[in-house]
C-alpha cells in the first residue's frame, strides 16, 4: 500500500488532501491551452495568427493545415511556416464575385505550388445551390443557416470549418487525423481551429479540438 505523505506530525495539509482526492488534470484528459483573441481587421493579426499556428503544429506533429486564402497573400505568408507539411490553400470558387472571375491570379497560384502549396478551388461547402435560392427567393437554406450560426464565433470560425469540409471533400487532406484551418474576414487570418475534418456529407463527424486564435468579438 502506497504510503500517504506526512506533514506536521503525521497531518495532511489541505492542499495535499486535495491532491490525493483528485485525479490529476492530465489523467483527467485535462489541457490548457492559451487561445489567442485579436482585433478583427488588425494588420498584425494574419501574422500572429499563422505563428500560433505553425507553434502548434509544431508541437503535435500537425500534418496537414487548410489555409483560407483569395488573393493569395495569406497563403504565400504561411508557405515558410508550414514547410514540409500538407498545406492546403482554398480560395473563392470561381464566379464568386462575378460571372467567370476567379480572384486568385495565374501567376499567384504558380508561385504557391512552387513553394509546396496545394491550391483548392470548387464549390464553398456552405454557399452552393442553397445560395442560389436565398439569391433567387429570399429565404435560406440549410447550409447557410449552419453558416450563421458558426459566424457567432466570428467569420473566421465560419470560414475556418468550411474549408476544411472543401478540403477533405477534395481528398486534400484525411477525415481520420487532426489539421490546422485558418480562416478570416474579408483580408489576411484571424483564426486558427485544431480540428478534425469531415465530408460535407458527414458533417456533424467534424471536432473542433482547439480554438487557438480567433478575433474578440465585440
Amino acid at each position: 500500500m502506497a504510503m500517504r505523505p506526512e506533514h506536521n506530525g503525521g497531518e495532511l495539509s489541505s492542499k495535499q488532501e486535495r491532491a490525493l482526492a483528485e485525479p490529476s488534470e492530465k489523467s483527467r484528459g485535462i489541457v490548457e491551452i492559451p487561445c489567442l483573441c485579436v482585433r478583427a481587421g488588425d494588420p498584425g493579426a494574419t501574422r500572429l495568427t499563422l505563428e500560433r499556428a505553425a507553434r502548434r503544429a509544431e508541437e503535435l506533429d500537425v500534418r496537414s493545415v487548410v489555409v483560407a486564402s483569395t488573393s493569395g497573400r495569406t497563403g504565400l505568408e504561411a508557405a515558410p511556416l508550414f514547410k514540409g507539411r500538407n498545406l492546403v490553400v482554398v480560395t473563392h470558387s470561381t464566379g464568386f464575385s462575378g460571372p467567370d472571375i476567379q480572384e486568385l491570379r495565374p501567376e499567384i497560384r504558380e508561385k504557391l505550388e512552387a513553394a509546396g502549396a496545394r491550391v483548392l478551388t470548387c464549390q464553398h461547402a456552405f454557399g452552393g445551390v442553397g445560395r442560389a435560392v436565398r439569391k433567387k427567393w429570399g429565404t435560406y437554406e440549410l447550409e447557410e443557416i449552419l453558416a450563421m450560426t458558426l459566424r457567432v464565433f466570428g467569420q473566421g470560425v465560419k470560414v475556418a470549418v468550411e474549408i476544411a469540409l472543401m478540403a477533405a471533400d477534395a481528398g486534400l487532406v484525411s477525415t481520420r487525423e487532426p489539421c490546422l484551418s485558418l480562416g478570416g474576414a474579408g483580408q489576411g487570418a484571424d483564426t486558427a481551429l485544431l480540428l478534425r475534418p469531415a465530408n460535407a456529407q458527414t458533417f456533424f463527424d467534424l471536432k473542433v479540438m482547439e480554438i487557438l486564435v480567433k478575433p474578440r468579438l465585440e
